[in-house]
């Protein structure tokens, strides 16, 4: 083989697997990225169980202190 084609297929093979070894890194950074939205998403509905639980006692002892009045 020439020394142009060895060049030629040289840089193929390279870009083919800086591609590849690409493309991985890629899928896991977006598996990554939907396992963490997950995780906040679990997170944000504990947040608002938590704060309309909140929000009821607020109720409940608004209506105790209307009552003593």
């Amino acid at each position: 083989m020439s020394r142009s084609s060895k060049a030629v297929l040289g840089l193929s093979v390279l870009l083919t697997a800086a591609t590849v070894v690409g493309v991985h890194l890629k899928q896991r950074q977006d598996q990554q990225r939907l396992r963490d939205g997950v995780i906040r998403d679990i997170e944000r509905q504990n947040r608002k169980k938590e704060n309309i639980r909140l929000l009821a006692e607020q109720i409940v002892l608004t209506e105790q202190l209307e009552a003593e009045r």
